[in-house]
């Protein structure tokens, strides 16, 4: 009897559990899972009245509750000038719904022993032994109070700043041109904010954390990323930059500068169509609905799906709480917490527009997407366009209302 290599059995374990994976996630009519699917048609509809009106190209849509899919709906182009009609497996720029990602991938690696959420920085990455603090622009720059430390960067509480800041732009922090320890000497010989843990600034702290999972791995980030959770999640189309052949399914990014009509728009000097120097943990992701909602359906499951498990339930859960000490949380208005996952965590209800429900999480991308999870409900809401601004005239809240209004038990 043949035997097969190492490699060959790896390669079949591989396929095993993406098959496993994706078979997860059934279809189910929205009345078995008690949404209404004549209600559910009022979010269709809106979607198509907001591409009539021309304030998005077109979208798709998916929810899904008690772990089947009950909605799936592409609607308008993936470009006006090809006159493409969007698909289930339309390509979206996801942007920061990359760092769920990354989180679950910081995660698994904390249950490996590799690190603590109490260390320091500094311990794997030499360079964040010299960062300083900055408190106002023309203020001398200070030692910080206390050094960063690994949940620091996961709760955003670590003082670094954000890609589009201008002080990271004049100085170049991040460029999809470099490599990952490039952006590591960019970032840290620029000033912190703040002293770590005393204020919550949404930042590229997701990144650092990439570099991360390299060093606590051995692998490059995006060999981890793609090995350790999209293959064995069935996200078959989810990666970092986007190969030719996969191109035709790339949606285009439009415009609308002060309510005039949409025009392509370049975020990127090195586009998603190239593979990048940098992988980013904060930003660097293209995915589909379908292969999205399969990640959050992990998360929802608490870990697991589809009989593979990336995190043990305990984890999950502590990811998907408020992390947040009391003193942030009241510094970032009380209402909104922020998880270990890199998810905005909902702590008083109705208090953002498309995560209304105590418990319920999730998070958004610059260009047009967004994902929300309701534990309480069982439901998972993803929508995915491509534009700038991400949610014209409301689309996010108003999508989302519309799903909501279709729950009937």
């Amino acid at each position: 009897m043949k035997t097969l290599s190492v490699s060959a059995a790896c390669l079949v374990l591989t396929a095993v559990l993406c098959v496993s994976a994706q078979a997860s996630l059934p279809r189910a009519t929205p009345d078995a899972v008690g949404m209404s699917a004549d209600r559910l048609q009022n979010a269709t509809a809106l979607l198509r009245q907001f591409v009539a009106d021309r304030k998005i190209s077109g979208a798709v849509a998916g929810v899904a509750r008690r772990a089947k899919v009950v909605y799936l709906e592409p609607v308008g182009l993936q470009s006006f000038e090809s006159r493409t009609p969007m698909t289930e497996r339309s390509l979206f720029r996801i942007y920061s719904m990359t760092k769920a990602v990354t989180a679950v991938a910081v995660m698994m690696l904390h249950e490996e022993g590799k690190f603590q959420l109490t260390d320091q920085v500094s311990k794997y990455l030499l360079e964040f032994k010299d960062v300083m603090v900055q408190d106002t622009p023309d203020a001398p720059r200070r030692h910080p109070s206390r050094a960063i430390t690994i949940e620091d960067l996961l709760l955003h509480t670590s003082g670094l700043s954000h890609r589009t800041s201008d002080l990271y732009r004049q100085l170049q922090v991040r460029s999809r041109a470099i490599e990952l320890p490039q952006f590591i000497t960019n970032i840290t010989r620029a000033p912190l904010m703040e002293d770590p843990g005393t204020r919550f600034r949404y930042s590229e702290a997701t990144t650092v954390l990439g570099r991360l999972v390299e060093v606590w791995s051995g692998q490059k980030f995006d060999t981890f990323v793609t090995a350790r959770i999209l293959r064995p999640l069935g996200m078959s189309d989810t990666s970092f930059w986007v190969e030719a052949e996969a191109r035709p399914r790339l949606v285009t990014v439009y415009q609308s500068a002060q309510g005039g009509p949409l025009a392509p728009f370049e975020i990127e000097e090195v586009p998603f169509t190239e593979r990048p120097k940098l992988f980013e943990g904060a930003v660097g992701l293209v995915s589909t609905v379908p292969d999205f909602l399969r990640f959050s359906q992990m998360l929802l499951n608490k870990g697991e799906l589809g009989g593979v498990r990336l995190i043990s339930a305990k984890t999950a859960g502590a990811m998907t709480k408020n992390g947040l000490p009391a003193s942030v949380l009241q510094q970032r208005g009380g209402a909104m917490g922020w998880g270990l996952g890199n998810v905005d965590v909902v702590v008083t209800p109705n208090a953002r527009g498309y995560l209304t429900s105590a418990g319920e999480y999730g998070w958004d991308g610059s260009a047009g997407t967004f994902f929300a999870i309701d534990p309480a409900r069982e439901t998972v809401v993803i929508l995915m366009t491509q534009s700038v601004p991400a949610s014209p005239d409301g689309l996010r809240q108003k999508f989302k209302a519309a799903v909501h209004q279709a729950l009937i038990d």
